[in-house]
């Protein structure tokens, strides 16, 4: 595991280690990796930051690196001999926007450089990964996981958390809408469970990871975060409308949320028949919040933060603006 101390690589070795596998975690040191792993320290963006990984052989290399493609090349070459087979977390993103509902992953993909060593933006740095993974190990020993919105215990963008902290904060709260407007994520656990069973079956090639359209609602997605932070917070659904006009981001500043549109289309209406084909299972909205806020609480309250990502959120006096009409 290239990383495997945080969020995503941090669901893969978890399970992993559940199945019983013996799992390698290669990171910096800056996080504890879970108990039970082999430990080796190095950055992979300095001289020679690879060579604790200049010995060994092991079946399945995951990587969810979304920086400079180049040190996914370098990864990847190193260990195209001494590897079975390659597992690179990707993004939808690298389909570019818009998209149609419905589309696949035989849908166009943004171009990228394995060879980019300098940061690119995030789709294509998440192309020129998949790009690398490809050349080093080959089409059929490279798998391509093009993750949609991820959510679930261990979040360091702070999506799902904010939500949380904005419920148990109470009163009288922005919802947008529409209430039942559909809404596409993967908890990271279901995303590791199904990396794991592709690894274990040899898949290859690029599969998109995402609920299946439908599968949850802002609706259920907010009512989720209110029971379980004690039912302090009153939902006021409001339409687009005036949520836009007041300057109000979605994504950003509502996490989850975009309004109907090409975007909405592009985030929460992709099809992810491919993958549903070969196993993946995604468990109810109500559990991924209720795990999520049980971690929250497990560690003080505050979720950690990528100092790569902006913090997500509404402003209260912004928000209470809104409400105020």
């Amino acid at each position: 595991m290239l990383g495997g101390t945080e969020f995503v690589g941090r669901a893969v070795t978890e399970g992993a280690l559940r199945r019983g596998h013996e799992v390698t975690v290669f990171h910096r040191g800056q996080h504890a990796p879970p108990a039970g792993v082999a430990s080796l320290h190095g950055d992979r963006t300095a001289e020679g930051g690879l060579a604790a990984l200049a010995d060994g052989e092991w079946d399945v290399v995951v990587d969810t690196w979304s920086h400079a493609p180049a040190a996914v090349r370098d990864a990847a070459a190193l260990l195209a001999g001494r590897a079975g087979h390659y597992v690179y977390v990707s993004s939808r993103s690298v389909h570019p926007h818009p998209m149609p509902p419905g589309a696949d992953e035989s849908a166009p993909v943004v171009p990228g450089s394995p060879d980019d060593p300098d940061e690119v933006d995030y789709a294509r740095a998440k192309r020129g990964g998949e790009l690398a993974a490809m050349r080093e190990f080959g089409a059929d020993r490279a798998l391509l996981v093009r993750a949609g919105l991820i959510l679930g215990p261990w979040e360091n963008i702070g999506r799902l958390p904010w939500w949380l902290d904005r419920t148990a904060r109470g009163g009288d709260m922005l919802a947008p809408g529409p209430r039942d407007l559909a809404i596409q994520y993967i908890d990271c656990r279901d995303l590791a469970e199904w990396i794991l069973d592709a690894s274990e079956a040899g898949l290859s090639g690029p599969y998109g990871l995402v609920s299946p359209e439908g599968h949850a609602t802002m609706g259920s997605l907010v009512d989720a975060c209110v029971r379980v932070t004690g039912g302090r917070a009153v939902p006021r659904w409001t339409d687009p409308e005036p949520i836009l006009a007041a300057g109000i981001e979605p994504w950003q500043h509502l996490p989850v949320w975009i309004p109907p549109g090409e975007l909405y289309d592009t985030m929460h209406r992709g099809s992810v028949t491919r993958a549903l084909a070969t196993g993946l299972r995604c468990r109810p909205v109500e559990e991924t919040v209720a795990d999520t806020w049980a971690w929250l609480r497990s560690i003080g309250g505050t979720a950690p933060q990528r100092a790569d990502r902006p913090r997500v959120g509404l402003d209260p006096a912004l928000e209470a603006r809104v409400l105020a009409g």
